[in-house]
């Protein structure tokens, strides 16, 4: 008797035995072709580095201005979350809710959920399906890449009114782009599933 666990296609709802699978490769359903799981083509070991990369980048992008402005000999500068404060106290409630949840506290929370699970050794306590399934319901939220292209348009609309002076943080946040994608691509709840120990 076949002792492999078992899978049901969410499209189809045949059940079936999964299978080991070479890194890179996926599994489809023998019936409607739908990939049921794929095996990541890189190990752990690359999900835990470049989530220790991507915090960090996170940190300095949020210790450092975004942007500065010139005008008439004046310069401002904000950071992220100061630009949160400043939209909450120009009345956009709504406006500095979506900005704080979706470009600070879904990465963050994200970030550390993912070093907890990978760097602590987590994943035998009784937190860690909880912090998995998190993770993966916070994905959708983390919107850096929409922030990132407002904030480019709002400096090409800018740029003919004041001097636009980039700051570290700007630049960390292009490098977190990648990062995320990078993190998406090699993170795999699966492995993570597979290593926690079945409750008796």
């Amino acid at each position: 008797m076949p002792t492999n666990p078992l899978i049901a296609c969410h499209d189809c709802d045949l059940v079936q035995y999964e299978v080991p699978l070479p890194p890179g490769e996926s599994a489809r359903c023998a019936r409607c072709g739908e990939v049921l799981y794929r095996s990541s083509r890189f190990g752990k070991s690359h999900t835990m580095a470049l989530s220790i990369t991507a915090a960090i980048l996170f940190v300095i992008a949020n210790i450092y201005p975004i942007i500065g402005i010139e005008s008439q000999g004046n310069r401002h500068q904000s950071t992220l979350f100061g630009a949160v404060q400043t939209l909450w106290q120009d009345d956009m409630e709504l406006m500095a809710g979506l900005v704080f949840v979706t470009i600070l506290l879904v990465p963050a929370l994200e970030l550390a959920l993912l070093l907890w699970l990978h760097l602590t050794k987590h994943l035998t306590s009784g937190l860690a399906p909880l912090a998995l399934r998190l993770i993966v319901l916070m994905q959708p939220w983390r919107m850096v890449e929409v922030f990132m292209l407002g904030l480019l348009v709002s400096v090409v609309k800018l740029s003919h009114l004041a001097h636009i002076v980039p700051g570290v943080a700007l630049w960390c946040f292009a490098a977190l782009l990648p990062l995320f994608a990078l993190l998406n691509s090699t993170f795999n709840p699966r492995e993570l599933w597979a290593a926690m120990p079945l409750k008796s």
